[in-house]
């Protein structure tokens, strides 16, 4: 297939590319660079600027741009650029195809478990409700702004993507320094579950999502074994062959953080992949210790 990918050079654009290529696909990604070279597309989501002509024969789009929601503290400013680069720019590269007259038949959008809201121990899968807050107003208006593929007869999957375990970037990687120092422990009570999935098993699952046609819809982009925050501390800490002795109480974490602490650390979203395990998707990391011990031994994904 011919494969239009945003936030190419994310972390999970920048393996999702090269295993697309790997398995005969040709990939076009999005980029602002006006000095890209072959393979690109420029597009400019702030100032409303895409050459979609450069799109035309795509058979299938991977939408995974965004702002980092853990890039900086939540001013209003900042609660405002990741709700617009999320909603306005899939209206834009939507808009954009169609005046182009360019309509490709597969739709993969990212989304996030952060659309189930703050549910405690209750589990949650594909039918499950939706929740509220912040991130679920968010996941509901992104989701909803890639509406319009449905009337080109589009086939849409939109993955709702979990804590996404990588050594050079995200989470786990800001957990490592302190963990490796001795310095680790929960967060809050660490009763909060995290929903989590590693890089590889992510990147294989968008290659799923593009190649099954037995899916759409939501599908919950997350490992099959969910876990409280401690059980989670304790596997890093094992992997590492440290000690978990050091909480961070969670009114610490909220006056560090400020509104980010809650819905990024404190929530509980016990989410499970119903949809892809009744596909018979076989995760590569399915148990959370032997993921993370992978991870911090430097093996890629």
């Amino acid at each position: 297939m011919k494969i239009l990918v945003t936030g190419a050079t994310g972390l999970v654009g920048s393996a999702l590319l090269p295993r697309l290529r790997r398995q005969g696909h040709e990939v076009l990604s999005l980029t602002r660079r006006s000095d890209a070279g072959p393979g690109t597309v420029i597009w400019d989501p702030e100032r409303g600027s895409f050459d979609a002509s450069a799109c035309a024969g795509c058979d299938a789009v991977v939408h995974l741009a965004g702002e980092n929601v853990a890039g900086g503290r939540w001013t209003d400013a900042r609660m405002e650029r990741i709700r617009s680069s999320r909603v306005d720019g899939t209206r834009l590269l939507i808009e954009g195809l169609d005046r182009a007259g360019i309509r490709p038949r597969i739709w993969v959008g990212a989304s996030a478990i952060g659309a189930y809201g703050d549910r405690g121990d209750e589990v949650l899968d594909e039918d499950s409700a939706r929740g509220t807050g912040y991130l679920a107003d968010v996941c509901r208006a992104w989701e909803a702004a890639s509406d319009p593929v449905l009337a080109w007869g589009a086939r849409r999957v939109l993955l709702r993507i979990g804590v996404v375990l990588d050594r050079r970037e995200g989470a786990l990687a800001k957990m490592l320094l302190p963990f490796r120092l001795g310095l680790g422990g929960r967060i809050g009570d660490g009763r909060q579950f995290w929903a989590w999935i590693t890089t590889r098993d992510l990147v294989r699952i968008i290659e799923r999502a593009l190649t099954d046609d037995g899916l759409s819809g939501v599908v919950n982009a997350v490992g099959p074994n969910p876990a409280d925050n401690r059980t989670f501390t304790k596997a890093l800490g094992s992997a590492l062959g440290r000690p978990t002795l050091f909480p961070l109480p969670a009114f610490v974490a909220r006056a560090a953080l400020g509104r980010m602490a809650e819905p990024l650390l404190l929530s509980s979203t016990r989410v499970v992949p119903k949809r892809l395990l009744e596909a018979g998707f076989a995760f590569e990391d399915p148990d959370l210790v032997a993921a993370l011990t992978r991870l911090v031994r430097g093996e890629d994904g």
